[in-house]
């Protein structure tokens, strides 16, 4: 949609096993393995009467005792994270130990005490005292999970993306969506983000998630594929964060840390690439950053009820010149907020409750003055405007607050039983306060004045596009997963749901816009045949209107089963099947999409060569969904008024809008768009199926040595199957007349949610209230000069190399290559091209002839991709980290005006210089180069309790290119002096420095 500019045969027991899955695939929802938030320690021992496994946490006290089955295996899961000794006792005495177990989220840790078993079960990795970790044999999937103690020590920016860059296959998207990023060559919008146990993710849109501070962070998993059957809505990347706890240790500290904008370098001033002349003067664009941080943990009683809590308050004072086009200064200043809280129980050593809450909330205020461009200089003060959980532009900023509780019961040694539920409430404000009281039209474009020089007129609105008032986002759900282990088998089954609700929506400053174009020499325009100005008319002004809210809802609902089956000692298999349920609102209330019975297999195979965890062999394949998002219902399902109007002018006032405006044509409703709410029934296709990706991976991971782990993996993935938009009425018409159809009278909507370049059949009311089913063939959308809808096309394959050092020897470093391509005609959920921020209602498919050459390397392209981080502890007082990440360019396109613009888009084509301009047919951007490097100092005479650090990053000081506009033609042959005017640049090279103090009480 276009706006300015989505086993073996499993014997089970007849116990609560049985009816959880019965209630499983009866009720509806995404469940965990072993919860999301936890992880696993198991072995073998020699079989004895009288043997029993002890484990405890020994920071907590917990501690659970299992019996051996009678081949010697046991088999704890959901255990808290943390460090446990494991210990095999005999009669009650104990006879060995383990220490210094370190157990990660959703990972296995093979603690075996028969000498006889050397480590051989294929169920993790062998711990024998402290000796470093062996490959994770039990994995099939592709992750990397990030401790408190690396984001500590490698310099990272404090939030939850720029650790997720870390892994393989990850870059930052389109900085028009905020501070986000793109997983395995899929859009920014198809990630999943949870906080121990709870999703976070934006619920309007998917793009973002709410932060929590940095610090509360124990450890983050960050998965790129191949995860199993207990994580659905996602066919890009999972995020999932495990809070810190209390322990038996009163401990408390606090931190603060400084980024001095003297000590910034001066971001790059825009030019335009068409002439040379400035368009945005960026020189004194700087900020002063601080943020104060503190924390409070320990055990409220003793190995039974802990206590931890933290919050970080950030404050960031700075300035931004805008562009010569809307001629502002900003001064602004920013404060985040953001808390955690959480109290754990172990009321028992076999029932747990956990209970966490945190808050985020970002706040603004912009005082807003005009800015000389002629002289550089700030000019008069024009307005101020205040922002809460919002950015102004891409609002992937949730922010709200959180609440989780979760309950984990240890039945019996073989039954486990998980249970979640959460909610959140979000509030978004925009509010924008004139110097005059008055608001002012958004403003665009160019135009002649009497001695041919071409110009850009005044303008004083202060955002351009508004929030409605009241925004807000609400979510709640619930899970409950049951865990079984029989014999050779731990079978898992799940149910989870997730409502989440919205009221969002947008209009234009003033409710107008003016868009000031040069006219043709002919006068005519033809995107718009009902438009004819004199020949010799210099300008024509668009006048546009466009306003869309509505409260909006979305309900998701999954169940899962999944067999990990020990076939042999050195074979394992994982089974496993995923059935999600998806149901969309409008603003009415009214269902106008829904989908049931999503089946997403999933299937995982591990290799254990040696039998001694030192080589790994694995291949996985798996099916994943993704839901129709919540804000299509206010655009594509609500009433929005989004008109145009050309016409011409005498003159231009200060605000920007015209004087003397003559209309020229009729009014247009863009897609249709006259504020009326379309029925239900209409909106989209009849058995609209899902949006869902096939991915496949074969891997392996070799030891070499006692330090040093190296692997490779593929990656494939295919998008198989989309939904968008498409808001063209020649294929109704096309249908009527070979089927003999009045539709003189008939209701068709401006745009129809479908499936691209497959058959599709909707619900048309002919007139009257006369429905009739259209059944349109791919044929049918072909049009009279043979253009038709492409069949979808994203692939995405990588290749993954890497080299691991453990920490000996004073050091630690990865090492990662990546060579990838994500291609084909659509991005998914988004389109970065353009910066369009309307997931599944791209403008993609709005006609056939948008996608003429749309096949090609999409944005998320990044060829090649080098990553490397690690530190060294030089001694007691000095530890050095580095971050180094070097990544090929963005392809490059060039998106024009098309002599062939049947639904009136304008620029909107890949069309360029009068000739089809394909996808990714401009070059790349150039490579980004980026070294961030630390030191840390904990003086030995404040007994290492206080550090001092310095963190400097993009040291080089490089500010590539990193997006550009890619509108190339305003009107055939007719180039636009935007065309490759960058749009963001690396950041640039800045320090922060801090100091912290942690202690015992």
């Amino acid at each position: 949609m276009n706006l300015v500019n989505s086993q073996r045969r499993l014997v089970l027991r007849r116990t609560a096993l049985t009816v959880a899955l019965i209630a499983g695939l009866a009720g509806g929802a995404d469940v965990l393995a072993q919860s999301n938030a936890s992880g696993v320690i198991f072995g073998r021992t020699d079989t004895a009467a009288g043997t029993t496994i002890h484990l405890e946490n020994v920071d907590t006290g917990f501690s659970r005792d299992l019996t051996p089955g009678s081949d010697g295996r046991y088999r704890a899961s959901s255990l808290p994270i943390g460090r446990y000794r494991v210990a095999l006792q005999h009669d009650g005495k104990t006879v060995d130990t383990r220490d210094n177990v370190e157990v990660q989220v959703n990972t296995g840790t093979d603690v075996s005490f028969a000498s006889s078993v050397n480590a051989q079960n294929l169920e993790g990795v062998a711990v024998v005292a402290n000796a470093l970790p062996a490959i994770d044999v039990s994995s099939v999937d592709s992750r990397t999970v990030l401790t408190a103690e690396q984001l500590q020590k490698v310099p990272v920016a404090r939030n939850i993306t720029a650790a997720a860059l870390l892994a393989p296959g990850t870059v930052a998207g389109d900085s028009r969506y905020g501070n986000v990023a793109s997983f395995g060559g899929a859009s920014a919008a198809e990630n999943q983000y949870y906080i121990n146990g709870y999703a976070v993710t934006n619920s309007l849109t998917g793009i973002g998630l709410s932060q929590l501070p940095f610090d509360a962070i124990d450890q983050q998993q960050v998965y790129i594929g191949g995860y199993g059957a207990e994580y659905g809505r996602s066919t890009g990347g999972v995020v999932n964060i495990i809070t810190k706890r209390g322990t038996n240790t009163w401990k408390a500290g606090a931190q603060v840390l400084w980024t001095p904008g003297f000590a910034r370098q001066n971001p790059r001033s825009v030019y335009l690439p068409s002439d040379g002349s400035l368009y945005q003067y960026r020189g004194k664009n700087n900020s002063d950053t601080q943020q104060y941080s503190a924390y409070v943990s320990g055990p409220l009683i003793k190995d039974r009820l802990f206590f931890y809590a933290t919050g970080d308050f950030t404050r960031q004072i700075g300035r931004t010149t805008n562009s010569i086009a809307a001629g502002t200064d900003q001064n602004y200043d920013s404060k985040a907020t953001r808390w955690l809280g959480k109290i754990d129980w172990n009321i028992t050593d076999s029932h747990i409750l956990e209970f966490t809450g945190f808050g985020d909330k970002t706040e603004e205020h912009d005082q807003v003055y005009a800015y000389d461009y002629d002289t550089l200089k700030k000019g008069n003060f024009l307005g101020s405007y205040d922002l809460k959980n919002y950015d102004g532009g891409a609002g992937a900023t949730p922010g709200g607050n959180f609440y989780i509780g979760k309950y984990t019961g240890y039945i019996t040694d073989n039954l486990t039983i998980n249970a979640l539920y959460g909610e959140s409430k979000s509030e978004h404000v925009q509010n924008p306060t004139s110097a005059s009281g008055a608001t002012c039209p958004l403003v665009s474009g160019t135009y002649t004045n009497a001695a041919g020089d071409v110009l850009r007129p005044p303008a004083c609105y202060l955002l351009g596009s508004l929030l409605s008032p009241g925004a807000n986002d609400k979510t709640k759900g619930w899970r409950l997963d049951v865990e079984y282990h029989l014999g050779d088998h731990d079978v898992r089954v799940g149910v989870d749901n997730q409502t989440l609700k919205s009221f969002s929506g947008t209009s234009y400053e003033n409710n107008q816009r003016f868009i000031y174009t040069v006219a043709p020499a002919t006068g005519l325009i033809p995107s718009r045949p009902d438009v004819a100005f004199a020949p010799g008319t210099l300008n024509y002004v668009d006048y546009r209107v466009f306003s869309a809210a509505a409260k909006v809802k979305v309900e998701q609902e999954a169940q899962f089963i999944e067999d990990r089956w020990q076939i042999t000692d050195r074979w394992l298999a994982i089974l496993g099947l995923r059935n999600e349920q998806f149901k969309n609102f409008n603003g009415n209330g009214d269902v106008y999409v829904k989908q049931r019975h999503q089946l997403a297999p999933r299937l995982g195979v591990s290799w254990d060569v040696f039998g001694d965890s030192s080589l790994k062999v694995y291949a996985n394949a798996g099916r994943y969904h993704l839901a129709v998002p919540a804000n299509v219902a206010i655009r594509g399902a609500s009433a929005q008024l989004y008109s145009s109007q050309y016409g011409t002018f005498t003159g231009i006032n200060a605000d920007g809008s015209p004087q003397g405006f003559t209309p020229n044509g009729g009014t247009y409703f863009l897609n249709g768009a006259n504020n009326v709410s379309p029925d239900p029934r209409t909106v989209a296709a009849k058995g609209l199926g899902a949006y869902y990706q096939d991915e496949y991976i074969l891997g392996f991971d070799k030891q070499l040595g006692n330090n040093y782990t190296f692997g490779a993996k593929v990656i494939y993935r295919k998008l198989r199957n989309i939904i968008d938009d498409m808001c063209d009425a020649r294929p109704f018409e096309k249908y009527a007349a070979r089927n003999n159809i009045d539709i003189s009278n008939a209701t068709i909507s401006g745009c129809y949610l479908f499936n691209p370049g497959k058959n599709n059949t909707f619900l048309v009311d002919t007139g009257g209230g006369n429905f009739q089913e259209f059944k349109l063939t791919k044929d049918d959308f072909v049009t009279p000069e043979g253009v038709g809808f492409p069949d979808l096309k994203r692939k995405y394959y990588a290749l993954d190399m890497y080299m691991e050092h453990q920490f000996t020897d004073r050091w630690y470093g990865k090492l990662e290559y990546v060579f990838s391509r994500s291609y084909g005609n659509s991005e998914g959920l988004l389109k970065s091209d353009i910066g369009q921020r309307d997931p599944s209602v791209t403008q993609d498919w709005d006609a056939p002839e948008l996608m003429i050459g749309s096949n090609g390397p999409l944005p998320n392209d990044r060829t090649h991709q080098l990553k490397g981080y690690g530190w060294f502890q030089m001694n007691e007082q000095w530890l050095f980290g580095a971050n180094l990440a070097i990544l090929s360019g963005r392809p490059k396109n060039c998106i024009g005006a098309s002599p062939n613009d049947p639904i009136q888009y304008g620029e909107s084509y890949f069309y360029c210089d009068g000739k089809i301009a394909p996808r990714g047919s401009k070059g790349r951007l150039p490579y980004t180069y980026q070294l961030d490097l630390s030191a840390q100092w904990t003086p030995a005479f404040a007994n290492h309790q206080l550090a001092f650090t310095a963190d400097v990053f993009n040291v080089t000081g490089k500010q590539r290119v990193t997006s550009q506009s890619e509108y190339g033609n305003t009107d055939v042959g007719v180039a636009d002096p935007d065309y490759q005017r960058p749009l963001s640049f690396q950041t640039p090279r800045y320090l922060r420095l801090g100091a912290r103090w942690d202690f015992s009480l």
